[in-house]
């Protein structure tokens, strides 16, 4: 069995092809990669590439959300490993290699992130989370050497798939924007969460799909309504009324009267705070 063989890539695309080939061309020959759509425009053409790069395409036949679609993918895999990843993302060539080495470097680990660049080559860094206290945020920029670290950012989140099955993988009920989050500190309660220093990836960041009034509003407001709900599924106080009051001082800057896209941009994110309002999680049951 060769190293990338242990690994299934999973990829979400909705009108993604802008980006989509980059990322599949980066991937080591043999590297089993299941892209997941959820209801692109072109799904002739995204079919074509799935063929020439010998992936695997599921279709569903609506937006089902970020972790719903990352679910179907995984439940495809039969890999020790996973990697979740952007399809505005491209690896390094000894990349899935290096995440290799780690998980057998760190065994008690269960979940890890590469050193993940954005386009201008800058860190791109997750160092905290509005699902931790304060005190949990890391320093700026990439950690000099491995090290463990409090929260995972999931546009290149590579885990051991016995334990992504364990937690229940990512939350059906979020749509979309702190699915990560929420899966880290479920999966941080089996161990570790690793940053692995020798492991590239670029991130475009915002570019998964096609940029538009339209979809900036529709993701604003599952920004807020996912806020909402993370927020007190992993018990912040006053998850409600700190989104709220953030919603208000957005839409009160002076930028969101000036440019109708901001506004509505941060209409949509009010809305879907409202949205949130009377949702309650419920704590799904932890596999053993």
């Amino acid at each position: 069995m060769t190293r990338q063989t242990q690994v299934t890539v999973v990829t979400v695309a909705h009108n993604s092809l802008g980006v989509l080939p980059a990322m599949l061309a980066s991937l080591p020959d043999g590297t089993p990669t299941t892209i997941v759509d959820n209801a692109s425009e072109n799904v002739a053409a995204l079919r074509a590439l799935a063929t020439a790069h010998d992936a695997t395409l599921l279709e569903n036949g609506s937006n089902l959300g970020f972790g719903v679609a990352c679910n179907k993918g995984a439940d495809m895999a039969a890999t020790e490993f996973l990697l979740f990843l952007n399809p505005d993302a491209t690896v390094a060539p000894d990349t899935i290699e290096q995440l290799i080495e780690a998980a057998r470097r760190y065994p008690h680990a269960v979940a890890f992130n590469p050193r993940i660049a954005d386009a201008a080559g800058k860190p791109y860094f997750k160092r905290r989370s509005s699902l931790l206290p304060g005190r949990a945020s890391m320093p700026r920029g990439w950690p000099a050497a491995d090290r463990e670290v409090s929260v995972l950012s999931g546009a290149a989140l590579f885990v051991r798939r016995a334990d992504f099955e364990a937690v229940g993988g990512f939350d059906p009920i979020i749509f979309l924007y702190h699915e990560d989050d929420d899966l880290s500190l479920r999966l941080a309660a089996r161990g570790p969460l690793m940053f692995i220093r020798g492991a590239e990836v670029w991130h475009q960041g915002g570019r998964s799909s096609v940029r538009s009034a339209d979809v900036a509003a529709l993701k604003a407001w599952h920004m807020g309504r996912s806020c909402v709900y993370a927020m007190r599924k992993h018990g912040r106080s006053f998850a409600f009324s700190r989104a709220f009051a953030s919603a208000i001082v957005q839409l009160a800057a002076p930028d969101a009267w000036l440019f109708r896209r901001k506004r509505a941009k941060q209409r949509a994110f009010l809305r879907g705070v409202l949205s949130a309002r009377n949702l309650r999680p419920v704590s799904p049951e932890t596999k053993p």
